[in-house]
């Protein structure tokens, strides 16, 4: 197509910009200036501004020529209505009302009592009868109220059975009171609140700290599990040796530092011994305020390290955000050697492909395993 062209089809309107181009050199004003009063208040009505700055008055199309008769009087208006509907007369009746009388059909219910009773009748002849048999049947007849609590834990019937009466069943216990007489149950009665039995406490972590400091820098080879978890009174100092140390100990195995109130100050140490241990197959630095660059310099270390078999490090302070998860799940898909891997992600594609990649290296070990075992 030549320039010429061109610029002979760019000059052209089609559609609707063609019908508005031959109104362009009109003047409106000639036109208003030709039209009657009544032809211009007419024009006024049917045309909607769309004027924010209008007042509502002037953009209401609704007008009236009537004069204003002065205030509004609310108890006036309301004698005028009063007024008015007693001069109303009342709509004819087409039935005259008489008293004791109903006007109209009369309520008939679509079933009588008869024809329920045969429905009964008939649904209870097609009903199957269950039979257990002579010795079942026998069996239950004469239960005792304790044989149909075992029987009810047995079956996992939970909504006939308390929280004691079920748990007594799968102990293989009778309930008795303080007397030693076997309790009833209320099989029949009501669900009603059992108060909640209180539990002992989880015994504290005893694990002297600085003795494991210790055997951890003298590589002492009875030392292969560090459990550090719950103790939150260890300085940070310490935490920090702890993690420097297991660079060059050759015969730890499990180091487990959940809610040991850890933050950045041990991600450098850590991330240093990760890239030299050679040992190391667990490693669980979760419940603490590691940041989400904390965690990202964990795993680039993790790029080093091809011993490391589970990694822990969800639930820590702040939001990793979808350019840290989506590293993580690439360092992931690059790594074998990872079989569990603890970390909460907010987005669902680097939570799928971190997914993929634990179970593709749990899928290796097996194929590996059932290799050797043929």
């Amino acid at each position: 197509m030549t320039d010429a062209a061109k610029g002979e089809l760019e000059g052209k309107k089609f559609g609707m910009m063609a019908d508005i181009e031959k109104y362009k050199d009109i003047d409106e004003d000639a036109i208003l200036a030709t039209l009657t009063e009544e032809e211009l208040r007419q024009l006024e009505e049917e045309l909607d501004p769309e004027n924010e700055l209008l007042p509502p008055s002037e953009r209401c199309p609704y007008k009236t020529d009537k004069k204003a008769t002065g205030k509004f009087d609310r108890q006036a208006l309301m004698d005028y209505l009063e007024k008015k509907g007693k001069e109303e007369e009342d709509w004819e009746e087409h039935v005259p009302y008489k008293t004791g009388e109903k006007r109209g059909k009369v309520y008939k219910p679509r079933k009588s009592e008869e024809l329920r009773k045969k429905e009964e009748e008939e649904k209870n002849k097609n009903e199957e009868d269950v039979n257990l048999g002579e010795e079942w049947e026998e069996a239950l007849k004469n239960a005792t109220e304790e044989d149909l609590v075992d029987l009810a834990g047995v079956l996992g019937l939970h909504s006939m059975l308390n929280q004691e009466q079920y748990m007594a069943s799968l102990r293989n216990e009778k309930l008795t009171d303080e007397k030693g007489k076997f309790m009833e149950s209320n099989l029949r009665s009501v669900a009603k609140f059992t108060p909640p039995k209180l539990l002992a406490r989880e015994a504290e972590n005893d694990t002297d700290v600085d003795d494991a400091l210790k055997k951890l820098k003298d590589n002492d080879p009875s030392l292969t599990e560090l459990n550090l978890n719950n103790i939150r009174n260890i300085p940070h100092t310490t935490l920090v040796d702890i993690c420097e140390a297991m660079g060059g100990n050759s015969n730890l195995k499990s180091l487990s530092m959940a809610s040991t109130r850890s933050n950045d100050s041990i991600t450098k140490p850590l991330c240093e011994s990760l890239k030299k241990n050679k040992t190391l197959k667990s490693l669980n630095v979760e419940s603490n305020f590691i940041s989400g660059e904390g965690i990202r310099t964990i795993m680039q270390a993790m790029k080093e390290n091809s011993t490391v078999q589970e990694l822990r490090l969800a639930n820590q302070r702040g939001m990793l955000g979808q350019q840290v998860e989506t590293e993580i799940a690439k360092i992931l898909e690059n790594n074998s050697s990872v079989l569990k891997f603890g970390l909460s992600f907010d987005h669902a594609n680097p939570r799928t492909r971190a997914h993929d990649a634990v179970m593709r290296n749990n899928e290796q070990v097996r194929k590996q395993r059932v290799n050797n075992d043929n």
